[in-house]
């Protein structure tokens, strides 16, 4: 979890119970936190605002009363805590490449790109100078904080890092890709996975590409 201080802390508890419970009212929550209802619905408060919550009428149990809410994590409030999905893409990858060569690897990481390729057809559509930016949004938007200028793209973080760090093939397919959407040359500057700031990815002006 990323919040910091008193009141990130205690919305990282409040987060927790939730996570091992599966679902949870107010009530509940404070008594098992030693807050009270109404200081543990202002974090709820916010962590429905911010996505991380979802809320639903509890089951009617028969008591008077206006209905207790029930509280549950979301996929993204669950994503905030640590995920062993690195490790498990590594694993495979390396059992892949033990029992296939890194032939098997590389076309893994082909036809991953080849997903991405689909979904981002329309940047391939779209006025060769401003397809930069439309590939730095649609890697946005897939968790990778792009930006573009002038004859770059960069992404500030790497979902798949850990992975790539170990298999450089992923980076190569992504790059190769990045050619084919942006139709020209494409080289690579920086890479997170090789502990660089961000992945920077150099974009030849198609003017000189094209001569």
């Amino acid at each position: 979890m990323k919040n910091v201080g008193t009141e990130g802390r205690t919305r990282e508890r409040v987060a927790g119970l939730l996570l091992r419970t599966g679902g949870s009212t107010a009530a509940d929550l404070g008594a098992e936190l030693g807050l009270s209802s109404a200081a543990v619905r202002r974090h709820l408060d916010a962590m429905l605002a911010d996505g991380t919550v979802t809320e639903a009428e509890a089951p009617h149990t028969g008591r008077r009363g206006r209905p207790s809410r029930l509280y549950a994590l979301t996929d993204s409030g669950r994503e905030a805590f640590p995920q062993a999905y690195d490790a498990l893409a590594a694993s495979a990858l390396r059992f892949l490449a033990s029992t296939g060569g890194e032939d098997v690897v590389r076309r893994f990481a082909d036809a991953r790109v080849a997903e991405l390729e689909q979904r981002y057809a329309d940047v391939a559509l779209a006025p060769v100078d401003e397809r930069p930016e439309r590939l730095a949004q649609a890697l946005s938007r897939d968790g990778y904080a792009a930006t573009s200028a002038p004859g770059e793209v960069c992404q500030h973080h790497c979902p798949v890092q850990h992975v790539a760090e170990e298999f450089p093939q992923l980076c190569e397919a992504e790059t190769e890709f990045f050619a084919r959407l942006l139709g020209s040359p494409v080289r690579r500057l920086t890479t997170i996975a090789h502990g660089d700031s961000c992945c920077t990815a150099h974009v030849t002006p198609i003017e000189r590409s094209a001569r």
